[in-house]
């Protein structure tokens, strides 16, 4: 949307506008002032409040925190209340589990010094401290669309409009959206943004990048007996139950007040369509080493978000005419950590940095070239380098080869500062990583218990998840034909299993669930009201024929202490 289309709508002006309030975000909003409290400057947050639409495991490394806030060790109410005491790496068969020392554990994966928390909690935390600044937030109001002046170059966002009837039509009430106009643009609107993969297309961002890979990272939050209560214990594993072709883990987090979280990531470059990260999870639960610390306990939240992998080679150009990708955006994850939050935050940090001294002396909608090459030799730089080769070695060698090499990748950066490997191409994007169903077995997953085992919409539920159904659709398949030629016919529906929300549904004519993925005369079925916005489908759509988009409104999951 250019600048011309703006009168008929209520504008403000600022003079940086920051989408997303996580921490990338947040964390610039409060460098800007600590740099200049003169300046004016807004977050917009799609989700109800801060925090609302956050997720992640979390074990946070504070160097970015540290950085940004050096005296919140001596605050009263800080939310990192839980150090890690123990570090565990399990390694799952079938039946059984190997513990590996750690010792053989390169220094970069060693979680002592850092906190278990609740992410959305930290992020509530920084909202207070931005606001205590002077930073304007807007939580409810997600951007929608991107202003461009006549050069091209970003000069704001605009809100999405309220009051739309799912016909596309204004109903009662009607309220069209903001312009939110800006010197800059920070955009940190987490992995697979909207407005990331419009900035992307549009500015050619990924050109001479190798594609971005991503995970989906699906979470529950339990209360546990408290014998089966260790504050501070980290274990992650591998392995079963997936096998070894096919790359993901898991995470178990002791956090205060007998909370423990328990997560699970599968790469989503997995080639069997058969597969349902959701009913893998629910499986790993059962594992001996895994299930007696729920049992007699009780869940209380559950979420699904995706992950950037892709790492240093798949980190896009992030800055474009007007502004800067930050964060989760711009994919400063660290793969084999299973941590971004802290790359996030000193991302956020470097940005505000660079915009700043840019307003200092003038400048305005123009682009941030050296944001580029600074980011690279930061610390978020410097780490990513390291674990460079981890995924790409795990993804062509499977998970037992794959995590000894670049298990031995890592040492050698880090010791010796080189790699045997260079810098190893990813190859494919995630979708079309995906195989024909007819070149895969079918997957027989036990049905839930009910007490360790759930269904997709016991725990969408769960994640208080809510949006009106009168409104348009945010899951937009572009091609309908294209879906069940393809998607179904080819693929067998995989949007029902790779979906953790039960978002979707091939149905035959008589509008019952399809009996069988060969089925003919079937539709698709979109229940938006059940997404949990983790964008999975917008990944790993063979035909990559879904867009997602923010909905109206401060729909979406509820995410209160994940």
């Amino acid at each position: 949307m250019s600048g011309e289309e703006l009168p008929g709508r209520e504008s403000m002006e600022f003079d940086v506008v920051i989408v997303g309030a996580g921490p990338a975000g947040l964390s610039a909003a409060i460098r800007l002032k600590q740099v200049n409290p003169d300046l004016s400057v807004v977050v917009l947050e799609k989700g109800a409040e801060v925090g609302a639409h956050i997720l992640s495991g979390a074990v946070v490394d504070p160097i970015g925190i540290d950085r940004l806030l050096p005296g919140w060790r001596n605050e009263e109410g800080h939310p990192f209340k839980t150090e890690v005491t123990a570090d565990h790496f399990l390694v799952l068969g079938p039946a059984g589990s190997v513990r590996l020392p750690n010792f053989l554990m390169p220094p970069l994966m060693n979680n002592h010094g850092n906190y278990i928390v609740s992410l959305g909690i930290v992020c509530r935390w920084l909202a207070e401290k931005a606001e205590a600044l002077g930073v304007e937030i807007y939580p409810g109001f997600a951007a929608t669309s991107l202003i461009f002046n006549d050069e091209g170059a970003v000069i704001g966002v605009i809100t999405g409009d309220m009051g739309v009837g799912r016909d596309g039509r204004p109903r009662a009430g009607f309220s069209a959206g903001m312009a939110l106009l800006g010197k800059y643009v920070l955009i940190g609107e987490g992995a697979r943004g909207s407005l990331t993969k419009q900035l992307i297309a549009r500015h050619k961002l990924s050109e001479g990048r190798e594609p971005q890979k991503f995970g989906i990272g699906l979470k529950e939050l339990w209360e546990v007996r408290p014998e089966r209560h260790s504050q501070g214990l980290v274990q992650h594993s591998f392995g079963w139950p997936l096998d070894m072709k096919t790359g993901g883990g898991s995470f178990l987090y002791h956090l205060e007040d007998n909370l423990v979280a328990v997560g699970f990531v599968v790469h989503l470059d997995y080639r069997n369509p058969w597969l349902s990260p959701f009913e893998e999870f629910q499986r790993f639960k059962t594992h001996p080493a895994i299930r007696h610390t729920f049992e007699e306990a009780t869940r209380i939240g559950y979420g699904a978000r995706a992950i950037t992998e892709g790492g240093w080679q798949s980190v896009p150009k992030t800055s474009f005419p007007g502004g800067l990708l930050i964060g989760c955006a711009a994919g400063f994850v660290n793969l084999p950590r299973i941590k971004g939050s802290h790359n996030a935050v000193l991302s956020g940090i470097l940005a505000a940095n660079h915009v700043a001294a840019a307003i200092a002396t003038g400048r305005a909608n123009d682009e941030l070239d050296a944001f580029d090459a600074a980011w690279r030799k930061s610390e978020i730089g410097k780490e990513l380098r390291k674990v460079r080769n981890v995924k790409p070695l795990w993804s062509r060698f499977g998970t037992l080869i794959g995590i000894g090499l670049g298990g031995l990748d890592m040492w050698l950066n880090t010791l010796f500062g080189f790699s045997p490997f260079g810098t190893l191409k990813h190859r494919k994007t995630d979708a079309q990583s995906l195989d024909p169903a007819s070149e895969h077995c079918t997957i027989a997953y036990p049905k839930p218990d009910g007490l360790l085992t759930f269904d997709r919409l016991s725990s969408v539920f769960m994640s208080s998840t809510n949006h009106e159904e009168d409104q348009p659709v945010h899951l937009q398949v572009k091609d309908m034909e294209l879906q069940v030629r393809s998607e179904h016919d080819v693929f067998a529906g995989p949007s029902t299993r790779y979906c953790p929300a039960g978002v979707y549904e091939w149905v035959d004519v008589d509008g019952n669930v399809a009996a069988s993925p060969e089925a003919k005369d079937v539709r698709l079925v979109i229940n938006a009201q059940n997404c949990v916005h983790c964008k999975t489908c917008d990944i790993k759509d063979p035909n990559q024929n879904i867009d997602w988009v923010p909905p109206q409104g401060a729909e979406g999951p509820v995410y209160m202490s994940m």
